[in-house]
């Protein structure tokens, strides 16, 4: 569909950044043409900023690098550069076709082609189906892209089941945008998402891919609608065992607790993985980063919380010791979130351990020996020790002394009871 007075057509012409007209242009004045495709697209008729803009061109790879300056052959197998401009980057990509793709991922071979609407064919949704062509003004919507768009609703390109069979991510791809963009799937899409084709082929895509489109999902206001989908269209099996053995009850409650976890990926992913034994084994599974990873257990760890409003002073600060203060506010956080989705770890004393929390730490309490006013140096010097494990020992030791009295933690007290401890100990 084109049609250069579609009001839609001036929206994303007055959203075509500087550099991308550029590129299309210097294409223009070469004899090629060249469209804005994807997400881009999609994002400016849906009324929002697009983060990245993708370019298709009638143009071969070695046509491209010949009009630009500065160009990085990032995927040129494929046909996609990266060409620098106004200090970006933008991928251009020659329209192409592709054959079977055999590992669930990639095309076995591809075909470079003239035709946008033979390269658009082959990409996964409608609304992703549409390009831009800011020379001419003119959209190319070959398959109701925009319909859909304005439907809410997300329809595979031609047919579901080949698309799914095509690309195992698909699915994943699926589940996602029903949460972040908040539409429904259609019939046909959705029949196809529970194959056993789309779960064979998913079986196929790397963790890696699979993690990056759950973190992408916990972005949605409420990234439920992505994992309810994941668990109905039995997908879950295939990626993660342990969250499709969780029981309705527990499957709900944790759906209740994604949604009520602040927008923050990883911490939504440790609501995700609460309810599973060995949360830790799943996250290392996800191929997450070692700080990810000790964020999803940090937070984790105390839950139930264990706080009791008898606690002392004393025992508030050995809390804080024990899940670090770098942790404190992911704790916080998965406790407010299981209070307000009324999970069954949900505490009625959240506030009041956060309150009691933040006032230690106003205090300057010590919560390692490093916090400690005293190091080993100065231990060893004043007491003549030998350095060694007993160096370490006596200043743990001396952090339980400061942990019940606070106002020990000055030099000279602190000086007097290293030299109590270590002469009633063997320390050193």
């Amino acid at each position: 569909m084109n049609d250069s007075r579609d009001p839609e057509c001036q929206r994303l012409a007055d959203a075509i950044p500087d550099p991308v007209h550029e590129i299309c242009q210097r294409l223009a004045s070469a004899g090629h043409r060249s469209w804005a495709v994807g997400g881009c697209v999609r994002d400016v008729l849906r009324g929002t900023s697009a983060e990245d803009w993708d370019i298709a061109t009638d143009a071969r790879p070695q046509q491209i690098t010949s009009v630009f300056r500065r160009v990085i052959p990032t995927g040129i197998k494929h046909g996609t550069v990266t060409v620098l401009i106004k200090k970006e980057s933008f991928e251009v990509t020659t329209l192409r076709g592709e054959s079977a793709y055999e590992d669930g991922r990639r095309p076995e071979k591809i075909a470079f082609l003239d035709d946008i609407e033979d390269d658009l064919a082959r990409r996964d949704f409608t609304f992703n189906a549409i390009a831009f062509d800011p020379i001419r003004e003119e959209l190319i919507d070959p398959f109701g892209g925009r319909r859909d768009l304005a439907a809410r609703q997300l329809r595979a390109v031609g047919v579901a089941i080949d698309r799914f069979a095509e690309d195992g991510l698909r699915v994943m791809r699926a589940a996602r945008f029903a949460a972040t963009l908040e539409c429904a799937i259609h019939s046909d899409t959705l029949a196809a998402m529970g194959s056993e084709v789309a779960r064979d082929t998913l079986r196929k895509v790397s963790v890696e891919r699979v993690r990056d489109e759950w973190l992408k999902a916990m972005r949605a206001k409420r990234p439920s609608i992505a994992f309810q989908l994941m668990r109905e269209a039995q997908l879950l099996g295939a990626c993660c065992p342990p969250l499709a053995e969780l029981p309705d009850p527990s499957w709900d409650e944790t759906m209740r607790l994604v949604d009520a976890t602040p927008v923050d990926p990883i911490l939504r992913l440790a609501a995700l993985l609460h309810g599973i034994s060995g949360p830790a084994s799943v996250a290392q599974a996800l191929k997450l980063s070692k700080e990810e990873r000790g964020r999803i257990e940090g937070g984790l760890s105390p839950h139930p919380l264990p706080y009791d409003p008898s606690w002392t002073d004393a025992e508030v600060r050995r809390f804080l010791q024990r899940i670090g203060k770098n942790h404190k506010d992911d704790v916080i956080a998965l406790g407010r979130a299981m209070h307000d989705a009324s999970t069954s770890q949900a505490s009625p004393h959240i506030e009041e351990l956060a309150r009691r929390i933040e006032g230690q730490l106003d205090a300057g309490v010590a919560l390692t020996t490093r916090d400690l006013a005293l190091d080993g140096g100065t231990l060893i010097a004043k007491l003549s020790l030998s350095p060694g494990p007993g160096v370490g020992r006596l200043l743990r030791l001396l952090l339980e002394r400061v942990t019940e009295e606070p106002e020990l933690n000055r030099p000279e007290p602190l000086l007097a009871a290293a030299r109590q401890i270590a002469s009633e100990s063997d320390l050193c």
